[in-house]
């Protein structure tokens, strides 16, 4: 849309009143125009100084510091808002007697001029650009173009109409349609589609009419070559033939299809759901997912963006299970695919039971040597709101589902441990063993035959029938190395032949040993730096560094010290038959000003000697040990000053005093009354040094 200030002469003073007839010659002059606005101090208009007017002057020999006010032309300005629309100002322009109009804002201000002639050139810009749009358009849709008079005289072609025939637009143009377009008077005369020879070569022409300036009919043209239009519709076939094909996929080959979208609107559902679940098919277009069918779980997608597979559910005695993908478009989640499996699943069920006996083993010591070991945690169960830390459990919580060697890195205390636990609860081995070696604990002297076993009387002392290793264990599960820094040389040469060869000997056997196992390893040192030290093997090294994960430590998660120490205080509670309720204020800021070296293992310690010295509902500061109040300012962030203590034993001792008179002298009594443990009272007791009976 053209605006008026595209096509105005901008003008940031006119003429006052009070100015000169020499200032009116330099303005008119400058600005080359015939009319020029006169303003108020204010720029509003007040009238206009027009050449006539400067003649008329010059004419009666005024001198040039006479002032122009008494010449000036009073409301013969034409005045146009600067807002106004442009098919508005065309008709002020053709029927305005005056050839310059006077532009306003909104506070009636003059802003510019604008003339006859800058309107037709905005006229004739905006016609020029209107065609050449048609020009895109058309040619863009691949069709020939033609525009008559109300005589039949081409009037307009495109590009495409001209390649089409084969002719110049000046061949075409101001020619009697008929010439070009053998078709009788009346084929004209309605809309008509039909086939024809144009050009030597079969089209398909469409007309229709439009209406002219002078109100009569002209035609226009629309021409396509057959073949063309042949194409369009093949491949319109070829789509239904693929719509067809995919639906004939989604009805058999997948038991059901449910698709959501963003705003968690079901976008597509198969009948076959639709029958499962005895939904009509209207109420279900645009539903809610969760209103509709919450048993899919369909959101929880939408929230993770990690693909799950549910466990087996039921409806009208049918089993079932969910396979819930999430759909990205880029980075970005834009929707959710639940595939649900219903039908032949007793069957599926039975053969698979056949595949697990016939892969059975008989292993008896072994098989009971794994049950002893297995995963106990899963990535519900690590509590964090840091957001890199959250960041790190979405990413870890990706690389378990599939086959890789997990590297995780982070100081001692951070929970490596815990994010091996939840990797193989969330892989597809968590039905296997989880085995646990702590390199940095067993011998090294002892550390192969703990990885590899041995053989019946291998060495002094070995046991009589053998004994399997930690790979034996670990056979379909996963094998976690803590502290894989700390191994030695010739056990990491090894262990990388195991991880390339996936296959072993025992110590003192002959008998080569294969296994399946995934590698989780973790460390707290630098392993670059080993690697270039010569202290670690590179080609081992990049054997686990396939995948590698580092959990920051607790110091960089403020956020998570106050949430883990109230988890923390419950499960202590529980273990430790304690009633403590939570932290005082001060004891909350200073958990959150130490720098935590120990990191979460440390924080649990602390909170665990704190939560046995606590004599009141909640930990305070005299509760927690020493070296931390030292390295945190303990007396700003609460810590009682002497006189308060001095006032509160006191208070302490004349409670036991009068407890014990009240129980005559029972101790048993007297801490029932006091609301604390015998043990406690007796521990004040012999603090206090009280000698009370």
């Amino acid at each position: 849309m053209i605006s008026v200030r595209d096509i105005m002469t901008p003008l940031d003073k006119g003429l006052l009143a009070t100015d000169t007839l020499a200032q009116a010659i330099e303005l008119i002059k400058r600005l080359k125009w015939n009319t020029v606005p006169v303003t108020d101090e204010e720029g509003r208009p007040i009238g206009a100084f027009p050449k006539s007017s400067l003649y008329q002057m010059l004419v009666e020999g005024k001198e040039l510091e006479t002032p122009i006010s008494a010449y000036i032309k009073k409301g013969s300005a034409s005045t146009i808002p600067v807002t106004i629309r442009y098919d508005e100002l065309e008709e002020i322009v053709w029927t305005s007697p005056v050839g310059t109009g006077t532009i306003v804002d909104e506070e009636g201000r003059v802003v510019g001029l604008i003339t006859k002639t800058d309107v037709i050139f905005a006229l004739f810009h905006k016609t020029r650009l209107l065609k050449e749009q048609l020009e895109e358009i058309l040619d863009t849709s691949q069709l020939g173009a033609l525009l008559t008079d109300e005589n039949r005289r081409i009037q307009f072609v495109n590009r495409r109409l001209c390649a089409l025939v084969g002719k110049s637009e000046a061949e075409l143009l101001h020619r009697d349609l008929a010439e070009f377009i053998p078709l009788q008077e009346r084929e004209w005369s309605n809309e008509m589609h039909r086939p024809l020879q144009l050009g030597g070569q079969q089209m398909v022409i469409r007309v229709c009419t439009y209406e002219t300036v002078s109100g009569k009919d002209g035609l226009i043209a629309l021409v396509q070559p057959v073949s063309e239009v042949e194409k369009i519709a093949e491949e319109l076939e070829t789509a239904k033939k693929w719509k067809s094909l995919l639906q004939t996929v989604i009805d058999h080959a997948y038991d059901g299809l449910v698709m959501i979208n963003e705003q968690h609107e079901i976008t597509f559902i198969s009948q076959s759901v639709l029958e499962l679940f005895e939904l009509d098919e209207k109420k279900a277009e645009a539903a809610k997912i969760d209103a509709l069918l919450p048993q899919l779980g369909l959101t929880n997608v939408m929230k993770t963006g990690i693909a799950d597979v549910s466990e087996f559910m039921e409806v009208k005695g049918i089993a079932y299970i969910i396979h819930r993908i999430p759909v990205f478009q880029g980075d970005e989640l834009i929707g959710a695919v639940g595939k649900i499996v219903f039908r032949q699943l007793k069957e599926v069920r039975e053969r698979f039971r056949r595949f697990e006996k016939n892969e059975e083993k008989d292993q008896s010591a072994t098989t009971q040597l794994r049950k002893s070991e297995g995963a106990r945690f899963t990535f519900e169960q690590i509590m964090t709101q840091d957001e890199p830390m959250q960041k790190v459990i979405r990413s870890v919580t990706k690389a378990a589902k599939g086959p890789s060697t997990i590297l995780i890195r982070g100081e001692s205390g951070t929970g490596k441990e815990l994010f091996a636990h939840a990797i193989h609860s969330s892989s597809s081995r968590n039905a296997g063993p989880f085995v646990t070696v702590n390199c940095a604990a067993i011998p090294e002297h002892l550390l192969e035959s703990e990885f590899f076993g041995y053989e019946e009387g291998a060495f002094t002392g070995a046991k009589q029938k053998g004994k399997l290793g930690k790979f034996d264990l670990a056979n379909g599960g996963t094998l976690f190395l803590d502290e894989v820094g700390d191994m030695s040389l010739t056990l990491q040469a090894k262990l990388l032949r195991v991880l390339q060869e996936k296959e072993f000997y025992r110590v003192g056997g002959t008998e080569r040993i294969h296994v399946d196992v995934r590698i989780i390893a973790a460390t707290h040192r630098y392993l670059e730096t080993m690697v270039e030290q010569g202290q670690f093997r590179e080609d081992l090294f990049y054997r686990l560094n396939v995948i590698s994960v580092e959990i920051p430590p607790l110091r960089k998660r403020k956020d998570d010290i106050l949430l883990l120490a109230r988890f923390f205080i419950q499960e202590l509670n529980k273990q430790s038959g304690t009633s403590i309720t939570g932290l005082e204020p001060g004891v909350q800021r200073l958990l959150q000003e130490y720098p935590w070296p120990g990191n979460v293992r440390e924080l649990r310690n602390v909170l665990e000697r704190a939560m046995i010295f606590a004599e009141h509902g909640r930990i305070q500061l005299e509760d927690l040990p020493d070296y931390l109040l030292k390295k945190t300012n303990a007396d700003e962030l609460g810590k009682p000053h002497e006189q308060p203590v001095k006032l509160m034993e006191q208070a302490e001792h004349a409670a036991i005093r009068q407890a014990l008179r009240e129980a005559n002298g029972n101790k048993t009594r007297a801490a029932q009354l006091l609301g604390i443990s015998r043990s406690v009272l007796y521990e004040k007791l012999r603090r206090q040094q009280t000698d009370v009976r």
